[in-house]
């Protein structure tokens, strides 16, 4: 059997550095933040994340591909991620729940891959460097004309990436069996009793499928809600509590968001998780800053302050209030990265509202950290109720 040919692509960097491979899914071109992932798996729900909107995600870990892709592990609708750069790519997936090998599902969904580069290198450079623009084709020849066109690209500083991937209307989840987008019904999985005793809004500025299931196995009836919605629409649902999704970009460029949390605080309890405790440092009054790479990965060790313990975390967040903006009087400093001392979580003093910038629903290995953190929100619409 003859062996398929190769297309030859590229991945050239806003600062002139191009790195050479082969293209696979996809013939499109992308343009996008390069950015890297520590992580060994989780390539689908990587993909799928909504929060890699604008962004071309590098895998550090070599061989990618190799377990395949299946419809239940997916975090969304679909990719999110603009483009995939791995170092070597597995043509044929061996794992009894696999459904399509990787390159398949991403062509389906139109969104290209390159491999065969130094990721190692490519990472390094990110690493001293800082995330750049890049931009990747399969068609375009001349890397001049390529490292162009990713300097043209605006960035993701004061973009508001949550319009591309936020609902457009509410919906419950579990969603019914008559309205409610399809794609929701298939993806809601078996996590718990259909309608639980708290009634939570989430607002979704890119929310991941585990995080409603999660809602849903503590005994959450969950409506999600656009971005966009006010507070005036939220408590049209007459809400015990309130939270606030995960999403992409820079979330200073949120200003509706912020706005709606400000005008929620006090009145209900809220729990936010990475770009939802960003938008509650800004509603506070704090500001946010662009990280020089950020934090992506499944291994990244996070101290919670009042007991001391360490959690191994998953992250995916280009952006981190600054501690030094935040009112002490009103807030308290809950967690800290211990890579760098960024702030990983706050809550408030005087009002029922709590957030992380990790990604407790991820649960890279120990699920301690998320049963805490969801079982603290429950207690807070508890405490609310009675």
């Amino acid at each position: 059997m003859a062996q398929k040919k190769r297309r030859k692509a590229m991945l050239a960097l806003e600062d002139g550095r191009v790195f050479h491979g082969w293209a696979f899914g996809s013939h499109r071109d992308a343009v996008g933040e390069v950015v890297f992932n520590t992580s060994m798996t989780g390539y689908q729900e990587i993909l799928t994340d909504p929060s890699y909107k604008g962004q071309i995600v590098t895998m550090t870990y070599p061989l990618i591909g190799n377990y395949g892709v299946n419809e239940a592990d997916v975090e969304s609708r679909g990719p999110h991620a603009e483009a995939f750069v791995v170092r070597e790519l597995c043509k044929h997936p061996s794992n009894w729940r696999s459904q399509m090998p990787l390159a398949d599902y991403m062509k389906k969904h139109r969104r290209p891959g390159i491999e065969g580069i130094d990721t190692r290198a490519l990472t390094k450079h990110i690493r001293t460097a800082g995330a750049m623009r890049a931009a990747l084709s399969s068609r375009i020849e001349n890397p001049d004309d390529l490292v162009d066109k990713a300097r043209q690209w605006p960035g993701l500083v004061g973009q508001d990436m949550v319009r591309w991937v936020s609902c457009k209307e509410s919906f419950p989840w579990p969603p019914d069996e008559g309205p409610g987008p399809s794609w929701a019904r298939r993806m809601s999985i078996d996590a718990g009793p259909k309608r639980g005793p708290y009634r939570v809004v989430a607002m979704d500025f890119g929310i991941k499928f585990n995080i409603l299931r999660l809602l849903q196995a503590h005994g959450c009836s969950v409506t999600v809600v656009p971005g966009t919605a006010t507070a005036k629409e939220i408590f049209g649902h007459a809400p015990d509590g309130v939270f606030l999704s995960n999403g992409p970009g820079d979330p200073a460029a949120v200003t509706y968001g912020i706005e709606t949390v400000r005008d929620l605080i006090g009145k209900v309890p809220i729990f936010g998780i990475c770009l939802g405790h960003q938008i509650l440092g800004l509603a506070l009054g704090a500001k946010t800053f662009k990280m020089k790479f950020g934090h992506r990965g499944a291994n990244q060790p996070v101290k919670e302050l009042a007991t001391g313990r360490v959690h191994i975390t998953s992250q995916n967040h280009g952006f981190c209030v600054d501690t030094t903006t935040l009112d002490m009087r009103e807030v308290r400093i809950t967690h800290v990265n211990l890579n760098d001392e960024t702030l990983e979580g706050l809550e408030l003093r005087d009002a029922p509202a709590f957030s992380v910038q990790h990604h407790p629903e991820a649960s890279p290995g120990p699920h301690d950290s998320m049963r805490s953190l969801f079982e603290k929100f429950m207690s807070s619409m508890e405490a609310a109720k009675s």
